[in-house]
């Protein structure tokens, strides 16, 4: 049964593949679009440079390990609480954490890698100001911050993925690379539409129609390469009704 399950979620992996590649295209039109119908403002500024102000301290500092591992078990407990999990018993060190959970689901085991808990921890500080002082001060510090955070996410997300982890294991690599992947740019797709002149419908639809592309080019390869499997094979042919 288990070697079922892994070939069924390896089969889904698979079939996110194109849909991973027309979701990256429509990234690129987003924020293509986004730039040119606003510009590059003072706030895409702050957020461009709290990332790479990230990738500076990330390539010149000890990495905050412990910092990392907290928002992970934290962000299982979150969405396991999300689902009608009870969090209990959760355990940060250097090397390594965990948090005991009455259930899991694929969302709760794979959140830490597409959900970027303090990127959510800053938005959430900034909305509880904004309910007392509008418009939001500093917003161009604010957006460094959701910069700064937002690369820190990345940077420890690619790095664990190298390694190997009991979350991913759990349902295949193939599966959950290819889910986080298209969680992560789903999540930045949002985050444009929140941020630019673009709108929620308008980048839906690039990823609606980049994603529908793909997977047409992926049939009409599918159906070149049976066409020449085919021809090269008569017997195959006459086999065929």
């Amino acid at each position: 049964m288990k070697t079922f399950l892994a070939f069924v979620r390896f089969l889904f992996g698979a079939a996110l593949l194109p849909c991973c590649w027309g979701v990256t295209r429509a990234l690129f039109d987003a924020v293509s679009a986004a730039a040119g119908a606003g510009g590059i403002s003072l706030c895409a500024v702050a957020f461009l440079g709290g990332m790479l102000a990230f990738a500076a301290a990330w390539l010149a500092l000890p990495h905050p390990v412990r910092a990392y591992v907290l928002g992970h078990e934290l962000t299982h407990a979150l969405w396991g609480l999300l689902f009608g999990a009870r969090p209990s018993k959760v355990r940060v060190s250097a090397s390594g954490g965990s948090v005991r959970l009455t259930k899991t689901n694929v969302l709760i085991a794979l959140a830490p890698y597409f959900f970027p808990f303090y990127t959510f921890a800053v938005g959430l500080v900034a909305l509880a100001v904004y309910a007392f002082v509008r418009p939001l001060p500093c917003l161009p510090l604010w957006m460094f911050a959701v910069g700064f955070t937002w690369a820190f996410h990345i940077l420890f997300t690619v790095e664990t993925l190298t390694e190997r982890q009991p979350d991913v294991a759990l349902y295949g690599r193939l599966f959950s690379w290819t889910f986080i992947y298209m969680a992560n740019a789903t999540l930045v797709l949002a985050w444009l539409a929140a941020a630019s002149a673009l709108s929620f419908g308008d980048v839906w639809s690039m990823a609606a129609w980049r994603c529908s592309a793909a997977y047409m080019h992926v049939f009409a390869a599918a159906a070149q390469a049976a066409d020449k499997a085919l021809r090269l094979c008569p017997a195959l042919k006459s086999a065929v009704p």
